[in-house]
């Protein structure tokens, strides 16, 4: 027993790096946008075309990658997908010096493969190691803090490297891209060196089972359980920012006398802000893992969610009838310790009450994907990896909850009625915390 906690030790210390790499490059193509948006005089939406490329590549690639590591074991699977990776961004260094938004648009897609294999891996080889439970979840959770923690790093790094974003070029952000080019070929070194626990390899040819992952109800729940999750992370995250940043219904009607410009950088702040939760969110995560099931972990924290959300669209929030409060921010223009030219660790707004209820939600968001990841893998045995395959095309909810989010604002007008998607959202996890996780197919074998 000594000798096999010794053995993962190594184990959980790359997937948890691996964790990291995946924040990193994926929250790239978000201030990414913003550069391409000034340099190319793009439509405002174009910008968003890089984060769209990361979804699509979840959808496309998730099932094959499941695929993939249940044929070649999590070793090989990391080292391609670090690999791939490593073109990705290559191709993204490239359109850095020509200048050109179409490569810079492949690089992204090409990088999301990469992302997607390696959340594949990832996920299945920490639930392995932690046997499932309490412990699997502990490890998802870890994972997920290294994943908020880089994830901030690169909002920290942008701001040192891109203090005028307006002027900014793609060139400008090489130095962040080299720092992914040299984590890729670290990480790739590192597993190539080190040995994964891989499932033993059965002599029994596979079968034409009619068995498969979607064959367990409570994992065909928990894949829209988890749509949910990422769209809710992602439609927070961005509709908090277009909300106070709107010149006619956010910061500029609701606080007389602010400049629409200040404005703006304190809706980036606040969005920031989130991000900043999830990470402190996911670093209590880990010690609650160990007290609390998965289930009801999960039932707390879509609950809480769910209520903070609805108390954002209630409470009134229009020009002349709404509650300000001075909240706490994270990456301010206007803050206390400043690093820089545009740029302080921590600061503080005067922002709407609704603001900070959503702002909160991170807190309770970050812990979602380890605890439904863990009850919808539950009792899979065999069928695991290509589940997480499958888990992976579900992600594409951080493309289509907020583009329902705005359809109903297009429909409304409002940007807090369109948060009524996220509590739809936060009633369905709520539903597989009570009932939905339930294993009812155990006749199946695994």
């Amino acid at each position: 027993m000594t000798q096999q906690k010794q053995n993962y030790a190594l184990p959980i210390i790359v997937c948890l790096f691996l964790f990291g790499m995946i924040a990193f490059v994926t929250n790239l193509a978000a201030p990414l946008g913003e550069v391409l948006y000034n340099q190319f005089e793009i439509a405002r939406w174009m910008g968003t075309l890089g984060v769209l490329a990361n979804f699509i590549a979840y959808a496309v690639m998730g099932y094959p990658g499941g695929v993939i590591l249940d044929r070649y074991g999590y070793k090989k699977t990391a080292l391609i997908a670090i690999a791939v990776g490593f073109i990705g961004v290559g191709i993204q260094v490239i359109s850095g010096f020509a200048g050109s938004f179409g490569i810079y648009i492949l690089g992204a897609f090409v990088a999301g493969f990469s992302m997607t294999m390696l959340n594949i891996v990832v996920n299945p080889m920490l639930n392995k190691i932690g046997g499932g439970g309490k412990k699997s979840n502990q490890l998802v959770q870890l994972g997920g803090s290294m994943n908020s923690l880089f994830g901030t790093m690169v909002f920290l790094l942008v701001g040192i490297l891109l203090p005028a974003i307006t002027e900014a070029q793609i060139s400008d952000v090489l130095p962040l891209l080299y720092t992914a080019l040299a984590i890729f070929g670290f990480a790739f070194i590192v597993i190539a060196l080190s040995t994964l626990p891989e499932d033993e390899k059965t002599a029994a040819i596979e079968e034409k089972s009619a068995h498969s992952p979607l064959s367990f109800r409570h994992f065909v729940l928990g894949t829209f359980a988890i749509f949910c999750y990422v769209g809710l992370e992602v439609g927070n995250m961005q509709f908090i920012n277009k909300w106070l940043a709107n010149e006619y219904t956010g910061l500029v009607a609701l606080i007389p006398g602010i400049d629409p410009e200040v404005a703006t950088t304190i809706a980036g702040s606040v969005a920031g802000t989130f991000v900043f939760l999830m990470l402190v969110g996911r670093l209590a995560g880990i010690g609650l893992a160990s007290l609390i099931s998965p289930r009801l972990m999960l039932g707390i924290i879509a609950g809480g969610s769910g209520i903070l959300t609805l108390a954002a669209i209630l409470i009134p929030a229009t020009a002349g009838n709404v509650t300000l409060v001075n909240m706490p921010l994270f990456v301010s223009d206007t803050g206390l310790i400043t690093l820089g030219e545009g740029l302080a660790l921590f600061g503080t707004a005067t922002v709407p009450i609704n603001a900070l209820l959503l702002v909160l939600v991170g807190l309770f968001a970050s812990m979602m994907w380890g605890a439904i990841y863990t009850l919808a893998v539950e009792g899979l045995g065999k069928y695991t990896k290509k589940a997480s395959g499958i888990f992976m095309i579900m992600v594409c909810g951080g493309g289509v909850i907020p583009l329902i989010m705005g359809f109903v604002l297009s429909g409304t007008g409002s940007f807090l009625v369109s948060f009524w998607v996220v509590v739809a959202a936060c009633i369905y996890m709520l539903y597989y915390a009570l009932v939905g996780y339930k294993n009812v197919n155990t006749d199946i074998p695994t």
